[in-house]
């Protein structure tokens, strides 16, 4: 279920309005912790990542996660506050990833949120985690416009949104089974890639021939917005696996494995994107979640839209990945709106995004046409 949002429509109008909000994200194998002010911006941020931590196991070990982002937390607070000249006491609201997530990660960014709050005398309010990675473009200096299209792809989802507004979202299509960044982990595991799998397998990548292999493009060869990359990931497997039978297995054909793989999830994408514009009208499209950083994918995409005379809108890399900056940027713009959590700590693993309530005022760098 997902968390109660207690909403206050006074709340901007009988005090005064909430300016500094630290930005907490803790859903998986990343801390990350930003300052946001509601008028100046985006003030500092800082993120720790445990990529080397859990590249022993071959991925994200939850427990480990958990107790690292124990360890973390608290300094990274104390940094981001540094860097921006602030002290805890200046704080004015506080936001947090309550979910999609690990829920022992969450549970320990709920549990430093809610415990500042009490000490400061603050509003505390759980943010959706692919919210913030849906809204982190407008972090940039040529932030989108309402209505757009969003692709949000990552190792754990891969949808495409129609955005009228924040909290305005209607599920256009989504994976029926893995993720994109998902299927790109585990074929990074079948070409004996370390942890994290995307990046190394879009390396890789680079030293492909176009020529040697040619994957299916699934779910493009009939109508919808659905996307289905099992199939694809099977491919690659029994591709793999030919190679090692015949013993061509060498670096060179990894390599091509690679490229052939990357250039269909980018395909498939990109169609998809394509076909959301032309459905929706929309001549706007976000990507947003780690597979965004993706130099292939987003060559794609800016190639399509400006067949389209669309426009595409991204986060710098470093907002592609988890990060505090797209938690405080969420929290911002509902904690100013008055919401507000209730007194108990939510952590909500799985939460529809299309559940969260609407924000009717358009907040600055978010403003509707």
């Amino acid at each position: 279920m997902p968390p109660p949002i207690l909403v206050n429509p006074q709340a901007n109008h009988d005090g005064p309005d909430i300016m500094l909000i630290l930005g907490i994200e803790t859903s998986c194998d990343e801390t990350g912790v930003a300052l946001f002010d509601s008028e100046k911006g985006l003030l500092s941020h800082a993120l720790f990542s445990q990529i080397d931590m859990h590249a022993d196991y071959g991925g994200v070990v939850p427990e480990l996660a958990s107790r690292d982002h124990v360890r973390k937390l608290l300094p990274l607070c104390d940094e981001v506050l540094s860097k921006a000249g602030k002290e805890r006491s200046d704080i004015e609201g506080i936001a947090y990833t309550a979910g999609p997530g690990l829920v022992g990660a969450l549970m320990v960014g709920g549990s430093v949120a809610h415990s500042l709050g009490y000490a400061l005398g603050i509003p505390v309010l759980g943010v959706h985690h692919m919210e913030g990675h849906l809204l982190a473009p407008m972090l940039e200096d040529n932030p989108p416009a309402f209505p757009f299209v969003a692709l949000l792809v990552s190792g754990g989802h891969t949808q495409l949104v129609r955005v009228d507004g924040i909290g305005e979202y209607l599920m256009l299509g989504e994976s029926v089974d893995d993720a994109a960044g998902e299927a790109f982990d585990k074929t990074a595991k079948m070409l004996g890639l370390d942890y994290p799998g995307g990046p190394r397998v879009a390396a890789l990548a680079e030293k492909g021939r176009p020529d040697r292999y040619r994957f299916p493009r699934p779910m493009t060869d009939r109508p919808g917005l659905d996307f289905s990359f099992s199939g694809l990931k099977t491919f690659t497997l029994n591709t793999v696996n030919a190679a090692k039978d015949s013993g061509e297995l060498d670096d060179q054909v990894r390599a091509d494995i690679a490229l052939a793989f990357e250039s269909a999830v980018v395909d498939t994408l990109t169609i998809k994107c394509r076909r959301s514009l032309e459905q929706t009208g929309c001549k706007r499209l976000v990507i947003a979640g780690g597979v965004s950083a993706n130099k292939r994918l987003r060559a794609g995409l800016e190639k399509m839209t400006q067949k389209l005379n669309a426009e595409v809108f991204y986060a710098r890399p470093e907002f592609c990945t988890d990060n505090g900056a797209m938690i405080a940027y969420a929290g911002a713009q509902r904690l100013t709106s008055g919401q507000r959590d209730g007194d108990r700590i939510v952590a909500v693993p799985r939460w529809p995004m299309n559940t969260l309530p609407p924000i009717r005022e358009p907040r600055e760098n978010g403003l509707a046409d």
